[in-house]
């Protein structure tokens, strides 16, 4: 769901003949417009009642940083992990269908360095933008007050950094979100980056994080609802948990 929103949202920013284009012709609103969408949708996403209840983290380095936090099982971050990519590269197939020349001329919008950008650039500014996402997400997951807000956090910084970092690296962000396209399209030249980059952003945002000895995440989802029950680990009380009973 998250990839063929957002990248549908691709397409029809910056397909041939896109009517968004001729409305604003500017590619950095375009950019900006992009990022609104495509993380619009993840944040919906969360919001939705299969989000509620799965934590909506849709990214392996999101699971990761949880992970670190003691709050997603081993066997869950293999199983998130898996479902995460298998769900990318099944969008992407129908998203190729769907979107047929549009899809095809954009590479189902893959995503690649910027002129003169090398790989190694890249995985450092993916690092680092990645770092940024998951460092504000462990901290707004780590107060009751903030952490119903996550979804805005994550919908307003998402589409900054795609807005300022789409013309260098393309803002994947998500291993997921880039291994879909690549595969599918295929074009695997430069995928590097954008798997080392996202998970290293991710264990860098922990080790951050770990600064802040009496800041802790109570909640793994992305959107804490205490009627949906879950396997990640929570201080909050769940359809089949006890408050500050962390679960697993």
């Amino acid at each position: 769901m998250l990839l063929a929103g957002g990248l549908s949202a691709v397409f029809l920013d910056f397909g041939p003949s896109s009517p968004v284009a001729t409305v604003l012709p500017s590619t950095s609103a375009r950019f900006l417009l992009t990022g609104l969408l495509f993380a619009g949708t993840g944040s919906l996403i969360a919001l939705s009642p299969i989000g509620r209840l799965s934590g909506a983290h849709l990214n392996p380095a999101v699971t990761v940083a949880f992970w670190t936090q003691r709050k997603v099982h081993p066997h869950d971050l293999v199983g998130y992990i898996t479902a995460q990519l298998l769900g990318a590269i099944t969008a992407c197939a129908v998203l190729r269908l769907v979107w047929g020349r549009t899809a095809q001329v954009l590479h189902l919008g893959a995503t690649q360095p910027g002129h003169g950008f090398s790989d190694v650039a890249v995985a450092g500014i993916e690092t680092a933008m990645t770092a940024s996402l998951v460092l504000m997400i462990l901290f707004m997951t780590s107060s009751t007050r903030t952490a119903r807000w996550t979804p805005l956090g994550n919908w307003l910084l998402v589409a900054v950094l795609v807005w300022q970092g789409a013309p260098y690296t393309g803002t994947s962000l998500n291993p997921a979100r880039s291994l879909g396209p690549a595969l599918v399209a295929p074009l695997l030249t430069n995928l590097w980056p954008y798997l080392v980059g996202p998970l290293a952003g991710a264990l860098v945002a922990a080790g951050i994080f770990g600064f802040f000895p009496h800041v802790n995440t109570i909640t793994a989802k992305i959107f804490h609802d205490p009627r949906y029950g879950s396997t990640l680990g929570s201080d909050l009380p769940t359809a089949t948990t006890s408050p500050h009973i962390p679960h697993r």
